[in-house]
């Protein structure tokens, strides 16, 4: 829950401020955090770290 409300002010800082150039930056992170989590157990994984 403590998670959600996190993205939640998040949402409501970028929406309030009118910052909408820093959305496309979270998303990638979440995007880049998603696939080094899902790849960590996988036979991708080596290929994704040399890439980082």
């Amino acid at each position: 829950m403590k998670k959600l409300r996190i993205v939640r002010e998040l949402a409501e800082f970028i929406i309030s401020q009118k910052k909408y150039w820093i959305a496309p930056i979270i998303i990638v992170l979440i995007l880049l955090g998603l696939i080094l989590v899902l790849a960590k157990g996988s036979a991708v994984a080596p290929l994704i770290y040399t890439l980082f």
